[in-house]
């Protein structure tokens, strides 16, 4: 195939649109089932390679979650324990644990629930039946990945009545190393971002404190990989495989590293045994879950536990999840990995990181406060390697 028309452009009103080569060969890339559009191609294309230079990087199968061209989360497949299957809403799925696919799916999926909803789905293996049957039940626009087991495809393309997007993408393809894109009918010429991310990035160790583990590196390879594929400004926490707060697109980075904490803090009280307790009555369906725990977790958890709403979702009334005892929960986590695609102008950044259980920092440094930045770090016996390379994506 050699052109796809599209219904539309980003919007409806923007007609023509069409995907091809520009050197008239063919796509690299089969619609199984579905008519994907512009966004979902550009989501596609983008989490495609997210996933794909993950597994290069870790020998590991990856997943990705995609929402309006940024990753809601991104995880290899790394089994889970019961806490956190429960957490992610995946622990009736048999066979998860022998899937290291459909693992690191439901961790990317599960990562950031209410913002994967509607996602588009990035698999770097080919996707098998476990997967498949856990793609099945969530609201999803649709799946890139390069093959698809034989019952895994007539599972997924049994979604949304037969109208699910399902991309088969070429795996050996290689794109031309000059990339361009228009914007107001002028044209852009750039080199493809193909720097390579891997432990060797992570030497220059700047802190006093140089212990680095394995798994740390691992979930800053992870998080740097993460926002290579991410709108800038961007920041992102990782744990366990993972990535668990992504902020994208923010002018601020302060702005970033608070929205992307405070998206690792939810994914962390998610797991506390009030939320995981939740008496929920068994009709209410996951979405409607995700909603009453995100405002039972809030300063707005009144919102649910009302008389005459509380009595909609639970078999009875839960006990509040006071801010004292988050706080406390929240304060004993540790291990947590932050990546940076461009340097911290200002040490709050990492004080900000720090209450979310950072202890090991990734960013390219640069900045005229590099030392201020160090100093916070020290402070707080934090590992923090400069990688000089900054990872901007627009």
């Amino acid at each position: 195939m050699k052109e796809f028309m599209l219904k539309y452009g980003c919007n409806p009103n923007q007609k023509p649109a069409s995907v091809f080569m520009e050197n008239g060969s063919d796509l690299p890339f089969e619609i199984l089932c579905g008519k994907p559009g512009y966004i979902n191609f550009l989501d596609a294309l983008n989490s495609w390679q997210l996933v794909s230079e993950i597994k290069k990087a870790l020998g590991t199968p990856a997943a990705t979650s995609f929402k309006h061209v940024s990753p809601t989360s991104a995880a290899i497949g790394i089994k889970m324990d019961e806490k956190l299957k429960k957490a992610c809403f995946v622990d009736d799925i048999e066979g998860l644990d022998d899937s290291p696919l459909a693992t690191a799916y439901a961790r990317a999926r599960g990562t950031d629930r209410m913002s994967s909803f509607g996602d588009w789905i990035a698999l770097s293996d080919v996707c098998d039946v476990t997967t498949a049957k856990l793609i099945a039940r969530e609201v999803s626009d649709g799946i890139i990945a390069p093959g698809y087991d034989p019952e895994a495809l007539e599972i997924l393309k049994g979604k949304r009545k037969g109208a699910y997007n399902i991309v088969k993408i070429d795996k050996d393809y290689k794109p031309d190393p000059i990339e361009k894109k228009q914007v107001f009918g002028i044209t852009f010429s750039q080199g493809r971002n193909n720097f390579d991310i891997n432990a060797g990035l992570l030497s220059n160790i700047v802190t006093e404190n140089k212990e680095l583990p394995e798994f740390a590196k691992r979930d800053l390879i992870i998080a740097l990989i993460t926002l290579k594929y991410t709108q800038s400004n961007s920041v992102c926490y990782t744990v366990d495989g993972q990535a668990i707060g992504v902020g994208a697109g923010q002018q601020s980075r302060i702005h970033c590293t608070r929205l992307a904490g405070n998206k690792a803090d939810i994914w962390h009280l998610r797991q506390h045994e009030k939320v995981l307790s939740l008496p929920f009555i068994d009709s209410v369906k996951r979405p409607d879950r995700d909603n009453a725990i995100d405002v039972y977790i809030s300063d707005e958890y009144e919102d649910v536990l009302a008389d005459g709403v509380w009595q909609t979702l639970f078999t009875e009334k839960p006990e509040p999840f006071t801010k004292a005892e988050q706080k406390e929960y929240l304060s004993k986590i540790t291990g947590v990995s932050l990546g940076s695609d461009a340097f911290f102008p200002f040490g709050d950044n990492i004080e900000r990181a720090r209450k979310s259980g950072v202890s090991f920092i990734a960013q390219p440094g640069g900045s005229i406060r590099d030392d201020n930045v160090i100093e916070v770090c020290n402070k707080y016996g934090l590992v923090m390697a400069m990688t000089g390379m900054r990872l901007f994506h627009h």
